[in-house]
């Protein structure tokens, strides 16, 4: 089951990455985000956890694709991935500390850099398509001893509220 959403904030070139203090990803720069609730959709999800980790009110989040985690060729969960665009004159001074961690403006570049190793292993992989492209995908991510071993894309061509996952395939509800 994708039980999970995770929304990238751009704001001109920047990304607005929270450091989490817990796991999953503890330590790692990853986007904001979290667990759904019983009931929610993916979107009211996105729309709660930004509002919860940030202190931001953005309503204008852009479905742009599903990650999906396997462990030995074996779905273990995934997540609904959003982008959110902030105007250039809104000001969001970081960093800021809050309950999950800290939040931090990073560059594009940086986040993407192959050197970099504090950020979550999935976001180089995925975020170019995430941030630049129209197609939506399914980003399929396997791991083998906690590395990222293999990154797939299937395109998806339909609205996240109608997307549902069953089994190893995406059907309408």
């Amino acid at each position: 089951m994708i039980a999970f959403t995770v929304c990238y904030i751009k704001q001109g070139s920047r990304i607005l990455l929270l450091n989490r203090e817990f796991p999953a990803w503890m330590g790692c720069w990853n986007g904001v985000g979290g667990k759904l609730e019983e009931g929610e959709s993916p979107r009211a999800c996105i729309i709660r956890e930004i509002k919860e980790e940030t202190g931001l009110d953005i309503s204008n989040v852009q479905f742009k694709g599903i990650e999906s985690w396997f462990i030995d060729h074996q779905f273990v969960g995934g997540m609904y991935l959003y982008v959110a665009e902030l105007p250039d004159e809104q000001l969001y001074q970081t960093p800021k500390k809050t309950k999950e961690g800290i939040l931090d403006w990073k560059e594009y570049d940086w986040i993407t850099n192959p050197k970099n190793m504090g950020v979550a292993k999935d976001i180089p992989a995925t975020l170019k398509s995430v941030l630049f492209e129209k197609q939506v995908y399914e980003h399929q991510c396997f791991y083998k001893d906690d590395k990222l071993v293999k990154h797939q894309t299937i395109p998806i061509d339909t609205d996240d509220e109608l997307l549902v996952f069953r089994g190893n395939q995406y059907d309408l509800k």
